[in-house]
């Protein structure tokens, strides 16, 4: 028979007292939030999961990142302003940014570029640091990676086949300046709107059209408040994950380093499928009720020219007519 004696026991305590706080120190020490809007299905939302995998990977557990989709944690703007203040960590945003950088309305010029490799292009190069820099000197959020966006199309309940046929349009866009001045500018009336409150604002009438990409359109639902798909493809452009700078600095400098290469393996998963999704959203949305209209997308484009220099500031005036020389 084994007869333990105090001091054994004592060493017992100890020893299961050592191993509870070992399975403390193997808990996640930083949780990092990421809300965004759209819904589970979508490919920002898939790829800001992979980012969470990868960042939980990489640094061996000691950071979580914990995804809340379709605008649980709040609308972006308010997201941003939080990030600002540290009581919100990460989002994915883009134009929005210009409220604070005014570069940021760069990401979402309309008609700038053709086609995706121009726009990759305009990211990776000069002019693409020069928007980050602005974004993280002004605005104090930090992009860690971009997600490519499928092309802008204006959804509605009548046929839109010239740029004549938007005059009077009353129409939700983003709280982005370029937008409202685009749209404005070719005889649309533009009133803009938190996305969370465009469905009830189509269903009530309040609006009668919107503009957004394929993927939102679908992940939104709009198919049962809106019956055509206008081929406009006004904008192409890119959104960050992004990260609130006071967030990102209360990582040491291995977990930055595991949460920006995290970022980039989850901007190429997004890429995967987001070019993986253009290909069949439109068959989805067909099947779901929506008519596909061809519109005249020369006529839009120099209309939209013609508005965008017409109204853009003055500092950023050169920058846009570089892209669009390009």
């Amino acid at each position: 028979m084994i007869r333990y004696n105090g001091r054994f026991a004592r060493l017992v305590g100890l020893t299961a007292a050592a191993l509870a706080c070992s399975s403390v120190l193997h808990a996640a020490d930083i949780t990092l939030k990421l809300g965004h809007l759209a819904n589970e299905e979508n490919s920002w939302n898939k790829a800001s999961l992979k980012f969470a995998e990868e960042v939980k990977t990489l640094t061996k557990g000691t950071v979580e990142v914990k995804v809340f989709p379709n605008d649980a944690l709040g609308k972006e703007m308010d997201l941003i302003n939080g990030m600002q203040l540290g009581t919100a960590d990460m989002t994915i945003t883009g134009e929005s940014l210009q409220n604070w950088a005014p570069m940021a309305a760069l990401l979402a010029v309309p008609y700038a570029f053709k086609d995706m490799a121009e726009m990759d292009k305009v990211v990776n190069g000069p002019l693409g640091d020069a928007i980050k820099k602005q974004i993280i000197e002004k605005a104090h959020v930090i992009p860690l990676a971009y997600f490519a966006r499928g092309p802008r199309y204006l959804t509605s309940n009548r046929p839109i086949k010239t740029v004549d046929d938007v005059k009077g349009l009353k129409m939700r866009v983003p709280n982005v300046p370029i937008f409202v001045q685009f749209w404005r500018g070719v005889g649309a009336q533009p009133t803009p709107m938190a996305f969370g409150e465009v469905f009830t604002s189509l269903q009530t009438g309040v609006i009668e059209a919107q503009e957004n990409p394929l993927a939102l359109i679908k992940s939104a639902s709009f198919y049962e408040v809106q019956k055509y798909v206008n081929r406009t493809e006004h904008v192409r452009s890119w959104i960050y994950l992004a990260i609130g700078e006071k967030s990102f600095n209360k990582l040491n400098a291995n977990q930055k380093k595991a949460v920006q290469e995290a970022a980039k393996r989850a901007q190429v998963y997004e890429r995967q499928l987001m070019l993986a999704d253009e290909q069949k959203l439109e068959a989805e949305l067909k099947a779901k009720g929506m008519i596909f209209v061809d519109t005249d997308r020369v006529g839009f484009a120099k209309k939209a020219k013609e508005a965008v220099l017409a109204a853009v500031k003055d500092d950023l005036k050169p920058y846009v007519q570089q892209l669009y020389a390009d």
